[in-house]
């Protein structure tokens, strides 16, 4: 009697069955019962999606990449360039299987029928590369017969690629086309002209213009002048700052207390000059030589006015310019100029009209005494947005000369001012007579005492929430009511007591945050401020980490936070779901001497705590704007590479409610579903 144990009798089988295999694939004339189709999506930063997709004729299946050891042949997938010219973001992820068990082998297996479909992330580090290669290795079964196919695939990633996958000289290797590119920094400068360091100008430009050349013909040539001044300024002057300077002048520029200092005086020198004090004209040795030198002093004065509005305009263009400064840094120099130029051109088109728009104004009839209103009105408009470059110095260097109630009731005092001179109460020295109040004027009377109103309940914690991103934070307010309730309620939740017949629970932090003495969270958020920190505490408290890389100066950010975190689903998501981080990039707090280090992106040593969370956005996401809004998955957030555990796409200043709860859940399904695996 022969004796064959249970290992054997697997392993004959096994042997039978591959024999078996092997004789069907040569000499059987069975088709391929799969069909594949492989496609990408661009993600952005380089990384791409690859689907792998196949549809399984009835009565087929095919075994799954994770078929455990012993089982039948799993699925194979080979990218030629992994670990060369491309990295892998995580593992492969299928569609759902079908589970159960094989007597044969003797485990569970996992296989697909109908569809199968596998997904796999990759990051491009060669810009070299434009196709990726590779092949899938799988065999099609059904009821004891299968057949073994090897699929080969090359999927473009890039534009503009050769055969062998290299991009042509003098072409840049670009993940999206140029002209989309072009177009959303088009969009982009749309926006930005709505920005507070951006409107601000449109006074200026008017009251320069106001006293335009006679000659209509001149007066437009000026005004062309100066919209291809500002185009041309502002796109070699981000080309200069994404090649020699870096990503730091932008927050240096927009957070430094010398040039908002600086931009401060200027707006108080330009609404002085609109309220009469003086006039602002150009050097005589400009003007007064001869025709042509008059000529010439009119250029160089609009040349000077686009210089001046694109330096103080830089400062909130934080979203496209510091995605161009980072495409800069890894070498391209195509994108920054479309980049900036696709800007420019937006910002310069409604700077171009008001530059029309005056020299027309001052041919009306008898129209003198009505522009020297608009100019006085437009000084009180100068002086109120003026302070919001004092605001960002004060709020960056902690020198606590601007709080929230203070701010405001400047503001208050200047637009009831405003509204007293349109009464006629008032009076400047250059001011017509006023006999009577117009239909019009009255409705400007009407608007500025009912925005008086609006801001006084601010002055005692009321959100503004229109104003949002014009106002020092609400933390810095002396005196605010819903801060003495939530801190109300905080007290009652610690003591095991109830509040409207709710016993609220109180999402405390696990260990005191650092710089909570100066640093705050909207509406009393509990949350940290030190990336670390706050992983141990996700880590912890098995939460993911919601990342917000903000800034003192950071208009957005606090539209952002006064309108869609404020929703109380929103809210709630953020007290109970996760662990939240608000990483400064503007604040100019010194750190510990021992904390100090030389940077890997930009070789500068990094000091203080802005330009430490800087660096870390940059170096860990590929990222310089504010707001940027990261969900990540706390239990791989010591790795190397962060941007593979990220839960979802990264989000920015969006006043999309719903959208921004649908990312929050997206989020957190994200972190039960790779936690599950």
């Amino acid at each position: 009697m022969i004796y064959i144990n249970n290992c054997m009798k697997k392993g004959l089988l096994i042997f039978l069955l591959t024999v078996f295999i092997g004789l069907f694939a040569a000499f059987s004339q069975v088709a391929n019962p799969s069909n594949w189709s492989f496609t990408q999506k661009s993600l952005g930063n380089d990384e791409y999606e690859l689907t792998f997709r196949a549809s399984i004729q009835p009565g087929w299946h095919i075994y799954s990449m994770y078929t455990p050891a012993g089982g039948p042949m799993a699925t194979t997938l080979t990218l030629e360039e992994a670990g060369k010219g491309i990295e892998l973001v995580g593992k492969a992820t299928e569609n759902e299987p079908q589970k159960k068990h094989d007597a044969v082998f003797g485990v569970d297996v996992l296989s697909f029928e109908h569809e199968y479909v596998i997904t796999q992330r990759i990051k491009v580090i060669d810009p070299a590369v434009g196709v990726v290669k590779g092949t899938l290795e799988y065999q099609v079964c059904r009821e004891g017969q299968c057949v073994m196919f090897e699929e080969a695939f090359d999927i473009k990633v890039k534009e503009n690629v050769t055969e062998s996958g290299a991009v042509p000289a003098g072409e840049a290797s670009q993940d999206d086309s140029l002209w989309l590119f072009f177009w959303l920094a088009f969009v982009a400068g749309l926006a930005a002209v709505v920005m507070p360091c951006v409107f601000p100008m449109i006074p200026m430009t008017v009251s320069f213009f106001m006293h335009g050349d006679s000659n209509k013909a001149k007066a437009k040539a000026k005004a062309m002048f100066f919209s291809f001044s500002i185009i041309a300024i502002y796109t070699a002057l981000g080309l200069i700052i994404s090649m020699f300077l870096g990503a730091d002048f932008i927050n240096w520029l927009s957070t430094n207390w010398v040039p908002n200092v600086f931009f401060f005086v200027i707006f108080m020198i330009f609404a002085a000059s609109f309220f009469g004090a003086f006039e602002i004209v150009l050097p005589s040795w400009l003007v007064n030589k001869s025709d042509a030198q008059a000529d010439k002093g009119g250029y160089i004065g609009a040349f000077f006015m686009a210089f001046t509005l694109v330096l103080v305009s830089f400062s909130c263009t934080a979203p496209i310019v510091g995605t161009v400064l980072v495409e800069a840094a890894r070498g391209s120099v195509l994108r920054p100029i479309v980049g900036m130029l696709g800007f420019s051109v937006a910002v310069a088109l409604p700077f171009g009209f008001f530059a029309f728009f005056p020299s027309k104004l001052s041919n009306l009839p008898k129209s003198g005494g009505w522009l020297n209103s608009v100019k006085v009105v437009l000084g009180f408009i100068e002086v109120a947005l003026g302070f919001k470059f004092l605001m960002v110095a004060d709020q960056t260097y902690h020198w606590g000369l601007l709080d929230r109630e203070v701010y405001i009731a400047i503001w208050i005092a200047i637009f009831s001012l405003q509204g007293l001179y349109l009464m006629g109460k008032l009076k400047f020295a250059n001011d017509s007579e006023l006999t009577h109040i117009g239909v019009p004027r009255l409705a400007f009377i009407i608007a500025t005492f009912a925005f008086v109103v609006y801001l006084i309940p601010g002055m005692f914690g009321a959100p503004l929430k229109a104003l949002a991103g014009y106002f020092p934070p609400q933390e810095t307010i002396d005196f605010d009511i819903n801060r003495i309730v939530r801190e109300n309620v905080k007290q009652v939740a610690k003591s095991g007591g109830v509040v409207n017949g709710i016993a609220p629970v109180a999402n405390e932090a696990c260990e005191a945050p650092k710089y909570a003495d100066f640093l705050h969270l909207a509406h009393g958020l509990d949350g940290y401020f030190d990336y670390e920190q706050a992983l141990k505490c996700a880590q912890a408290q098995n939460k993911p980490l919601f990342i917000d890389f903000t800034g003192h100066g950071c208009v957005n950010c606090r539209e952002m936070e006064q309108t869609v975190w404020a929703d109380p689903r929103v809210a709630d998501m953020l007290r109970n779901d996760y662990v939240i981080v608000a990483l400064y990039v503007d604040d100019k707090t010194t750190l510990p001497e021992e904390e100090w280090y030389v940077s890997e992106y930009d070789g500068k040593k990094k000091k203080t705590l802005g330009k430490k969370n800087a660096d870390f956005q940059i170096k860990k996401f590929d990222s310089n704007a504010q707001p940027n809004y990261i969900l990540l998955d706390s239990r791989g957030g010591n790795d190397e590479n962060l941007q593979q555990h990220v839960l979802a796409p990264a989000r920015g200043h969006d006043l999309d409610k719903d959208a921004f709860v649908a990312f929050l859940k997206k989020g957190l399904e994200e972190y039960k579903k790779r936690g599950n695996k």
